[in-house]
């Protein structure tokens, strides 16, 4: 059921001293499908509805014709200064990317990367710190001691006030935390992993107890995988609506199709739409902190936002858990 519309109450986001409303704001998409003035908006509204933490990263938008990299960045950086908001706000960022080869992490977590990277960050970002700064993928050709050592400088400087991974195997993230405990350093705190109702594996297998175990905080990406969890691509007439349209017909299969429909049957009950149903059953999963979403007008983001006051029963957690399992 839906409850009715108040400030989120905050989670802690593991050990990080941080904490977030139950739904990350994705920046994704700042600068890119959405312009500066209405993304200004929409972090305008988010801000304005009690929700507290936005993520980004230095290589968004370099997929985009004629984009470099830091145009997300710079654009949530103009907003801060023109808004007012900074202390408001958890801002997040990634780096590794940028630096690294073959669209990779390979060769970018290098403590001379690291260090390049997070001056650029402050300059687009017009702040003086990072809230959380996160490893964007695994860098398995740099030494973790000179990764580990170099998020842990940051932090020591005050550039920086916790540190995260990302797209990371479990055994890599366990050997990270060994690592950083080996040298009695500050570790990785939080995690950004890859889940939602399609793809519970990446997280549910290893990375979830790791988690857990060691108190790190979760906000995981693709939380409606590509948009394919709102409902709005229910054949491949409708890839063409988006730009993302293109990642989302792997999830035109019976599978997927099965989850939309439970999906569909939950939210008719219960008075919602599939995107905050889909969002709302992984605020309630074990390990999580928050989803990250974007949106890209202010009308769209309310929509999103209803996930943190949208209670599912047990009789809606059971048909989503079964019929999105059924691969896991």
């Amino acid at each position: 059921m839906m409850t009715a519309s108040h400030a989120p109450t905050l989670r802690p986001l593991g050990r990080s001293g941080l904490s977030t409303a139950p739904l990350v704001l994705g920046g994704n998409v700042f600068g890119w499908t959405c312009d500066e003035r209405t993304s200004f908006s929409v972090l305008d509204a988010f801000v304005d509805a009690g929700f507290n933490m936005v993520d980004t990263a230095d290589v968004y938008s370099r997929w985009a014709l004629g984009h470099v990299g830091g145009e997300s960045e710079t654009v949530i950086g103009k907003w801060l200064k023109a808004s007012g908001q900074r202390e408001k706000v958890i801002i997040a960022t990634k780096c590794g990317f940028l630096a690294g080869k073959n669209g990779t992490a390979e060769g970018g977590l290098t403590r001379v990367n690291i260090r390049t990277a997070v001056e650029a960050s402050l300059r687009n970002l017009q702040v003086e710190v990072i809230d959380l700064y996160q490893a964007h993928g695994d860098d398995q050709s740099t030494p973790l001691e000179e990764t580990l050592t170099a998020f842990a400088e940051l932090q020591a400087e005050g550039k920086i006030r916790a540190f995260g991974a990302s797209q990371i195997l479990p055994e890599r993230l366990s050997e990270s935390l060994a690592v950083s405990a080996r040298l009695a350093l500050p570790g990785y705190t939080t995690l950004q992993p890859w889940f939602n109702l399609l793809e519970r594996p990446r997280f549910e297998y290893g990375l979830r107890d790791i988690c857990m175990s060691n108190q790190l905080g979760v906000v995981n990406f693709f939380g409606l995988a590509r948009g394919f969890l709102t409902g709005k691509y229910r054949s491949e007439a409708d890839l063409s609506k988006s730009v993302r349209g293109e990642g989302v017909g792997q999830y035109m299969n019976a599978r997927g199709y099965a989850v939309l429909d439970a999906l569909d049957d939950v939210s008719r009950r219960l008075g919602a739409t599939p995107a905050q149903v889909a969002l709302a059953w992984q605020m309630a999963q074990p390990g999580i902190t928050a989803p990250i979403a974007s949106a890209t007008q202010v009308t769209q983001l309310k929509e999103l936002l209803g996930a943190a006051s949208l209670v599912l029963d047990a009789e809606a957690l059971a048909a989503l858990d079964r019929v999105s399992s059924s691969d896991v």
